[in-house]
Parts: structure tokens; C-alpha cells; sequence
């Protein structure tokens, strides 16, 4: 499963597998794993086309991204399966670099503090 997005120009998110731990457990329905993959496609498109001028304003962005995932945690639980301990993991890394690759240092628990996840 691919996630390179022609919108998104930064080279290594472009090729970057999102949620590739995931990806390869069979605990994670494939479905909404892509689904997880595309939240995070549409954020790195957001941090491109909106530019944020400094880590609160990437945060308003990260936070809205964390709240899509609070929902899609809800149809995990839904097929038997959770955002539990490596999916967090996962997603948190994959957070952090998409912070970091567009020039950012922010703490990974900043990214995503409203995560119920």
C-alpha cells in the first residue's frame, strides 16, 4: 500500500510509506488504515498550502488531524481492533516527522494532545 500523493511536494514525505507498522499487522484493518494514511497525506497538503509561521500555528493544524484520528480510532474499535500501544507509536512517528521534515521542532505529545488514543 502506497501513499505517495502527487499534491504533496516534499520529497521524502512523498515517498514515505505512512503508517507502515501498521500496514503490516493484520490487527489493523487495511480499510482504515488507508484512511489513517490519507489524514496524514491531507495534513502535510495543509502544512503546505496554509505555510504555518511557527509551531502554534502547525499545532492548529496537527490538532486537527489528531481529532480526524480520534474519530477513525472510534470505526477501529468498531471492527474489533484499536488504536492501542503500537498504532500510537506508529502514527505519533509518522507525526513527528512530517513536523520535523517541514522544519519544525515540536514535542510529538504537543502534536497530538487532544489524541483520545
Amino acid at each position: 500500500m502506497t501513499t505517495a500523493s502527487p499534491s504533496v511536494s516534499h520529497a521524502q514525505l512523498q515517498s514515505h510509506e505512512f503508517l507502515a507498522d501498521m500496514v503490516q499487522d493484520a490487527y489493523f484493518p487495511p480499510a482504515l488504515v488507508a484512511q489513517g494514511q490519507q489524514i496524514l497525506l491531507r495534513l502535510c497538503e495543509r502544512i503546505e498550502r496554509e505555510r504555518p509561521a511557527d509551531g502554534a500555528a502547525l499545532m492548529a493544524l496537527t490538532h486537527a488531524a489528531t481529532l480526524e484520528f480520534n474519530v477513525l480510532g472510534e470505526a477501529f474499535e468498531a471492527q474489533d481492533s484499536e488504536l492501542e500501544t503500537a498504532a500510537r507509536e506508529n502514527i505519533g512517528a509518522d507525526f513527528e516527522l512530517i513536523a520535523r521534515s517541514y522544519g519544525f521542532d515540536v514535542d510529538v505529545d504537543d502534536l497530538t494532545s487532544p489524541r483520545e488514543w
